[in-house]
């Protein structure tokens, strides 16, 4: 599975590039940093003159955070001038002023510069100093130009891996012609205007039907605006469709689980009354108004019976318990059961009337003496206390188990 940016899965760019030649660098992290940047832009020829801290580095390699191919086949070199000898060309980058008759060019002006070189074949290096203090007079007097970033002159120092980066990714662009890596897919083709107006009329027809264009004058000027917008879009035929099912998700109203009723919570709590207040054998009865306003009722869950419904379903713990909603267990009808764990979850109502509370404590007992567990929950407070609740469900299926 590809990471951030990062896959293993494509053919690594292996084309000639120039030697990128930290001199003295003081820090592990940053020849780590610079090497991640030179495998982001397809440069692996790493040269280190006497690094401080040692090498092999432990910390380099943690921060080049997969490019260990570069740290590698990195060289040790104890000089500068040991690890430029090989190179016809050496461009020194440096945020000061040395005052060397030496040419100045940016970072794009040394790419075109140094490409057609490194197409024929001949070694360039581009060389780095001290993250403290850059390159000596001395070391600058070995190149044969001097690239230097548009910066801030009050603040021009760079970080070191910032300063590679930078020199990196004017060389990639350069070379290959600053092609992206990938681009939008194109999925779906462009709705043809038959589409588009099959949209219209159905928009407007729906928008007509809740007297949507007021005054009736304007109503011309409003359709032609509208269509417009969608115009400018220059949707796609997968966008048009994806509009459609949304126009029409709004006319006809809610869906899945909700279908069947609009109730809100206060009308959702009066029918989970109703049904606590129904004899048993009214229950039992498949054909009865009793399953009936079970079913309404779980397509209209009350707010502390969809909130808890809500986090059952998405507990990892208990996503395979088997729960449901409202289901038949014999003649009673039980907020939330799971067959499989045998466990029976009640949800006692705020308010609830002595009748009420009497009916449901004699179906609870049913449950019992048939070896459901049950396990009552105040829907009180419930917001607060979900997570407290969620876990007593869990160690309960634990203990079935």
């Amino acid at each position: 599975m590809p990471g951030a940016g990062t896959d293993k899965t494509r053919r690594w760019i292996a084309a000639p590039g120039p030697v990128f030649v930290l001199v003295e660098p003081q820090l592990g992290e940053n020849i780590g940093a610079a090497a991640r940047a030179m495998a982001n832009f397809g440069l692996a020829r790493l040269r280190l003159v006497a690094p401080l801290q040692g090498w092999p580095n432990e910390k380099a390699r943690m921060m080049a955070a997969g490019a260990d191919r570069v740290l590698e086949a990195a060289t040790l070199h104890p000089t500068l001038a040991d690890a430029i000898a090989d190179c016809s060309h050496v461009v020194a980058a440096t945020a000061r002023a040395h005052d060397q008759a030496k040419p100045v060019i940016g970072p794009q002006q040394a790419a075109e510069a140094v490409a057609p070189r490194v197409a024929a074949g001949e070694t360039v290096a581009y060389v780095f100093g001290r993250e403290r203090n850059g390159l000596e007079n001395e070391e600058v007097g070995l190149a044969d130009a001097i690239v230097t970033l548009p910066v801030n002159p009050a603040f021009a120092s760079l970080n070191l891996a910032q300063a590679v980066a930078v020199l990196a990714y004017e060389w990639f662009k350069t070379t290959s012609g600053g092609a992206l890596p990938f681009a939008m897919p194109d999925k779906s083709p462009p709705a043809p205007r038959e589409q588009l107006l099959a949209f219209f009329h159905a928009l407007e027809r729906e928008l007509e039907r809740i007297e949507y264009f007021r005054p009736d004058e304007k109503r011309e000027t409003m359709v032609v605006n509208m269509r417009n917008i969608f115009s400018r879009m220059q949707p796609t035929q997968q966008d048009i469709r994806t509009l459609h099912g949304i126009v029409t998700a709004l006319a006809e109203g809610r869906k899945g689980p909700a279908r069947g009723g609009v109730l809100d919570g206060t009308q959702a709590e009066l029918l989970r009354a109703l049904i606590a207040g129904s004899a048993p054998e009214e229950a039992a009865d498949s054909g009865g108004p009793t399953r009936g306003l079970a079913r309404l009722l779980r397509r209209n869950p009350t707010d502390a019976e969809r909130l808890l419904w809500r986090s059952l379903t998405r507990d990892r713990r208990l996503i395979g318990a088997g729960f449901k909603r409202q289901t038949p267990v014999g003649p009673h009808i039980a907020d939330i059961v799971s067959f499989a764990h045998r466990l029976v979850i009640d949800l006692a109502p705020a308010g609830e009337s002595a009748d009420a509370a009497k009916t449901r404590a004699q179906r609870n007992a049913w449950f019992a003496a048939r070896d459901y567990r049950v396990m009552t929950v105040e829907a009180a407070g419930l917001q607060a206390r979900i997570g407290e609740v969620l876990d007593r469900i869990a160690m309960a299926i634990a203990a079935r188990s």
